[in-house]
């Protein structure tokens, strides 16, 4: 039996770990849900909801993962034997399993926009044709099915490399790039003649928007942008040595979510205020707005090329980890098994994806509670998995493990601790139902 890989360095573990956060979450959904909601607020209670909620339920996995040492399911079990909280394992891997297959979808559109910019045909469209080009995209069941089988190729031949040689590694190349690929593309926003009205939207608060509402949206986006809940984050925290200090680990993954948040919104909205186009276009800002807005730019095909492959690094890093905390509960201790079952269990994903990748096309027809497939399963992990892990997490960590236990793997102050442990035992509960309820409500 080979021995439990571990990560090789403390940079591939915050970089794999704030891949995962990242993704669509920062660049795609973070803008929309800001435009949507009024700009500076939303950012404003965006950056609380993630400081004071998210945090300590991503710590929280950090500090079971580590301390399980082991899959999500077998670290619980050792942590609380005889007792049902390895479910939580279970439904991180049932949610991760159908989080991915519809995310991958989306994954699978933006490899079709990307190969597009690459062969320069995005400068054949006008405005109003790019909405038409989207809804001809995902209405294509050849091409979303082509496009979402090799985004699902790309994740499981990363993952099928285990941590060092295929997390990590990747990681180190994706997060740098990605990065760079920001600094390039928000300079050049920023630098546009009334960008500026973009930057007062996001800085200058509209104290209009500050409700009840916009709150409850802020804190649901802090969990999706942080991917709490799914136990992506105890299972790398798993392969964590013991040197490692979990408390900057957390602060560092959470801090480059927010900067990395930030500065989509530095790419977006001067772009849009310089180019006089509506922040509050939704979903399609994306795939709709902003290609239309490069189309406007000098450079602007070359632009266009460097955000969809930002686009790809970052749905890359997280559907990485999605895989990963199906692959690791199903491997155990089958270390040699890996690379057969990450093909398995993407193909598996992929099958399961397809209702969602024919959602706007064949299968477009609402089938759950008036919503597509590709919708429910949405709303169905966003709005009910994610905040049902996350309030486990949070009372397992906050309730089972002692204060004995915490110190043993955060090795932090008392008062850093006692404070981590009043967060989880009495606010981010509260806060979660809140979120939950709204979210059932809202299907309904």
């Amino acid at each position: 039996m080979e021995k439990r890989e571990q990560w090789a360095s403390k940079l591939g573990f915050i970089l794999a770990a704030a891949g995962s956060a990242i993704g669509l979450g920062a660049i795609w959904k973070f803008p929309y849900e800001t435009g949507a909601n009024g700009g500076s607020v939303f950012i404003l209670l965006f950056i609380i909801s993630t400081i004071f909620i998210g945090l300590p339920i991503l710590l929280a996995e950090f500090v079971i993962g580590r301390r399980g040492q082991a899959d999500a399911v077998t670290g619980l079990k050792k942590q609380a034997p005889g007792k049902p909280w390895f479910l939580i394992g279970w439904s991180g891997f049932i949610f991760a399993f159908l989080i991915l297959s519809f995310y991958s979808v989306v994954g699978g559109w933006i490899l079709s926009y990307l190969v597009r910019a690459i062969l320069f045909q995005l400068s054949d469209y006008s405005d109003s044709g790019f909405g038409e080009l989207f809804t001809n995209i995902i209405a294509n069941p050849l091409e979303v099915l082509i496009a979402q089988a090799a985004f699902m190729f790309l994740t499981i031949f990363i993952v099928q490399g285990g941590i060092k040689s295929g997390i990590e590694r990747a990681s180190k190349i994706m997060m740098p790039a990605l990065l760079i690929f920001f600094v390039i593309l928000m300079i050049r926003s920023l630098t546009l003649d009334g960008a500026m009205e973009g930057v007062r939207f996001m800085f200058v608060p509209d104290w209009s928007f500050f409700n009840f509402e916009t709150a409850l949206t802020a804190l649901g986006q802090a969990f999706f942008s942080l991917s709490v809940g799914v136990a992506g984050m105890i299972t790398y925290a798993s392969y964590l040595p013991k040197t490692e200090n979990l408390g900057r680990s957390a602060v560092s993954v959470v801090t480059l979510n927010i900067v990395i948040s930030i500065m989509a919104g530095l790419i977006i909205f001067p772009a849009v205020f310089a180019l006089d186009y509506l922040p509050d276009q939704g979903p399609g800002l994306v795939f709709i707005i902003l290609p239309a807005i490069f189309n406007e730019l000098f450079m602007g095909q070359f632009l266009i090329i460097l955000f969809f492959i930002l686009l790809l690094f970052a749905t890359l890093t997280s559907s990485i980890s999605m895989l990963e905390i199906t692959v690791s509960i199903a491997v155990k201790d089958k270390y040699d098994k890996r690379g057969k079952i990450s093909w398995l269990a993407g193909l598996a994903i992929f099958i399961v994806g397809i209702p969602s990748a024919l959602s706007y096309g064949v299968f477009s027809d609402p089938i759950f509670f008036g919503y597509t497939f590709f919708d429910f399963m949405d709303i169905l992990t966003s709005r009910i998995g994610l905040p049902l892990g996350a309030l486990f997490i949070s009372l397992f960590a906050g309730y089972v493990l002692t204060k004995k236990d915490a110190h043993a793997e955060m090795h932090e102050q008392h008062l850093l601790v006692d404070v981590w442990r009043v967060l989880l035992r009495y606010i981010a509960p509260i806060a979660i139902i809140v979120v939950f309820i709204r979210g059932i409500i809202d299907i309904f």
